[in-house]
């Protein structure tokens, strides 16, 4: 994981994956800068299991793969700044061969690096489940009417929080970087299903929105 320390008021700017984040040490706030190359897509009020949360989206300025499924650098926040999921879907973490993935040691150390920055609460109470190989799609765009449907890899350290019974993850890109972060997800175990809303997910996000993300600006 790269991070960028750059201090700012009760606070160090970290650079997680593409996106800097301001983090305040003390409360684990979370205040939202631009990434470089990319502008605001999106910003909206949405409900994570009842409790309102703040979904923000970041696409490329350039227009390079734009709109659902394509790249983009999203965050789910709390209300008071709290960071509940991030995820960081980038071309470069299309790889040609698994193999060059972190190793599982190595991916846990880095989750276990990211966590103690902006989630320190989660390595308390934890249960590693397991750690291996994640796919997610991306949309590569061809011009206006045709695209390529390719996969992002990543090593997923998925574990479980003792004290509450939720789940949460990290999943660590080819470049060593955290691609996907989510924490307090709530699992229904009849019919065996993800309570908790999916709106760092494309799939989710497109049957919310009526097909499409809203004009921008």
């Amino acid at each position: 994981m790269t991070l960028c320390k750059n201090n700012v008021v009760a606070a160090d700017r970290l650079l997680i994956g593409a996106a800097c984040l301001s983090i305040c040490l003390i409360s684990g706030e979370v205040a939202l800068a631009e990434p470089a190359d990319y502008f605001r897509r999106l910003s909206m009020p949405v409900k994570v299991d009842g409790k309102t949360a703040v979904l923000t989206r970041f696409e490329k300025r350039s227009g390079e793969n734009n709109g659902l499924y394509g790249e983009h650098i999203s965050t789910v926040t709390t209300e008071d700044g709290r960071l509940k999921g991030f995820v960081r879907m980038d071309l470069k973490n299309v790889v040609a061969d698994p193999k060059i993935l972190p190793k599982p040691a190595r991916a846990k150390a880095i989750a276990d690096e990211y966590l103690a920055e902006v989630a320190s609460d989660l390595l308390q109470d934890r249960e590693i489940l397991w750690v291996d190989l994640h796919e997610e799609t991306l949309r590569i765009s061809h011009g206006a009417d045709s695209y390529q449907d390719v996969k992002v890899q990543g090593m997923k350290v998925k574990s479980r929080n003792t004290r509450t019974g939720l789940y949460f993850w990290v999943i660590v890109g080819a470049d060593e970087e955290v691609m996907v972060f989510e924490r307090d997800i709530r699992w229904i175990i009849f019919p065996g299903k993800r309570g908790t809303e999916k709106w760092l997910h494309d799939a989710w996000l497109e049957k919310k929105l009526g097909g499409e993300l809203p004009p921008s600006g």
